[in-house]
This record gives C-alpha cells, structure tokens and sequence, in this order.
C-alpha cells in the first residue's frame, strides 16, 4: 500500500533522510518513532506530497505521489499535529468541506459526515463553530476530517496531544479500530501509547531507518528475567554475573529483607534458566521466583539508538 523506496532529503547543506526505504501493506498499524530532528515530519510531509524528495520515490497504492498527485492524495486521510480547522466553520459544514475536496459523491456526503461525526464522538456538537469547541473536541474534528472520503491510509501525527486521560483512551481505540481495513501510519513522543496501538515500528535515528521490526519480535530478540532469590545480594550478585549466558545482571531494590530480586539479561539462545538453578542449588540460595520481563518500547527504544 505505502512505498518508500531510497528516500533522500535535503536542505541545503543538512541532510534529513538518507535512503530511506519502507513499506506498509494494508491492515498495518506502523508506529513512527524517532528523536526530534531525526526526521519524521519530514518522512510524513513527503508521504503526503507536502514535500518532493531530493531523490528516491514515494508511491501509494500504487501511484506516486510526485506524478500522480491527484490519485495518490485521494488515498490519503492525514491529521498534522495542529489540526487544519476553520474556527468560523461548523463542525458539520467543515466535514462536508472535507467530503468534498475528497471528491465524495455529493449525495453520500450528509449519511457519511453522520458516520465520520459517529465514529469519532462528534454527533452532539455537529452543529456548533468549531472555533467555540475545547481542545478535546477540536482534536477530534481533526480526526474526523482525515476520515472524511474513507482513505485507505490514515497518517497521525501526534493524535491524542492535548486530550485528558479519557478522550486519549478513547482516542487509542479509535485508532485501533482501524488498524485492519486502514493503514494507520502514527507518531508520537509518548512511547507507552504506540506499544499500546501499533503492530510494527520503524525507529528513524539521525534520518536513517535502524530498526524496522513487528514490536512482539524486538521484545523475543532481547531475553530477560526476574529472579526472586533467598540470600544477600554480595554474594548472588556476582556469581549470577560470571554465568557465561548472562549478558547483564542488576539488582532490583525494594526488595525484602533476605531476599534479592535481579533483572538478568540472557545471551542469545543460551539455556540461563537450567545454569542458574544449577548455579544458586549449589549455593544454597533457594529459587524463590523465575519469570520473564517484557521490555517496554522505551527500552527498547533507548537501546536500539544507543542511548
């Protein structure tokens, strides 16, 4: 569905992307990630045709956006992170607006602008000027507005910045309902809100893609686990770490007296659980608790770009 094939950009003597090549097939949700100045916006804006790349194309359902701007754009639903609004506009009007410029036909508009308004929470202030509305509400006519023509692929930046707890709740299962019959392109600073939504991320790092990866094969790559063991940590602590298939051990404070609890990180494929049952039943220090630590993407992520 979405192509990036060798993408470069540049401005003037700054180089913002360098050959980066992605691609996005249909039902995927795709979480953009990246340090300020790594180079999403300018990723996003030339997805949109905002922006021509200094080389490289970029191709949606098949047509390119340079050449075939018209068909490409079609395809496309895309909420910036400040939403294009119209205070003077009706939330209503403003929808229809957007019906329009989608090349909707004329007579589905006022039944699909009911559905977009539905889906995204806006029924019950269709007819106020969004210029009266709250941060939330705008927000969500922002939302609404990419929605508008039923595009095949929808582009967030930013979607929930804001909102309170539950308009970004609702805002996360919005965006997981269309993960499916859309593809979701989503960036945002907030990494737990990503894990939360997106199936896949690309991780883009000084304008260069170095990591593209399903999120559930970045947390198998990287073992690691808990272990609640009886005994003081002067003495566990470094005999855990002389094990040859432990990469990484520290202790995890808060503990109780007596016990020590330490995050050990295995080295790949290597048996850590049989060597260090051997390894703590010859000490005498009972194996209170074994279990796995999932990696949040913010590990992941600080890891990943090196940080």
């Amino acid at each position: 569905m979405i192509v990036f094939d060798r993408v470069c950009k540049r401005y003037g003597s700054h180089q913002a992307l360098t050959d980066v090549t992605l691609t996005a097939e249909k039902g995927q949700i795709l979480g953009l990630l990246g340090q300020n100045g790594a180079g999403k916006t300018t990723a996003m804006n030339i997805l949109t045709g905002c922006l021509a790349p200094t080389s490289g194309s970029v191709s949606i359902g098949g047509f390119d956006v340079l050449t075939r701007p018209r068909e490409a754009k079609r395809l496309i639903g895309y909420l910036p992170e400040q939403a294009p609004l119209y205070d003077e506009m009706t939330v209503r009007a403003y929808l229809k607006f957007a019906c329009e410029l989608k090349e909707t036909a004329p007579s589905a508009i006022p039944a699909h602008v009911e559905q977009v308004a539905e889906r995204t929470g806006l029924k019950d202030v269709l007819d106020r000027k969004i210029g009266n509305l709250s941060k939330g509400y705008r927000q969500r006519a922002g939302m609404a507005q990419a929605l508008c023509g039923s595009p095949e692929v929808i582009i967030l930046d930013e979607p929930t910045a804001g909102l309170d707890p539950r308009q970004v709740t609702e805002m996360r299962q919005l965006i997981r309902d269309l993960g499916g019959e859309h593809t979701v392109i989503f960036s945002s600073h907030i990494l737990s809100e990503v894990q939360s939504v997106c199936d896949r991320i690309v991780i883009l790092h000084h304008g260069k893609v170095i990591c593209d990866s399903a999120l559930q094969a970045l947390r198998q790559g990287h073992k690691r686990l808990r272990a609640v063991i009886a005994g003081g940590e002067d003495t566990l602590l470094p005999a855990i770490r002389s094990l040859e298939c432990v990469e990484k051990a520290e202790v995890e404070r808060g503990g109780e007296p007596g016990i020590t609890r330490v995050i050990l990180t295995a080295r790949e494929g290597a048996p850590v659980e049989r060597k260090l049952f051997c390894l703590l039943s010859g000490m005498q220090a009972p194996l209170l608790r074994l279990s796995p630590v999932e990696d949040s993407l913010e590990e992941i992520f600080l890891r990943v770009t090196g940080e």
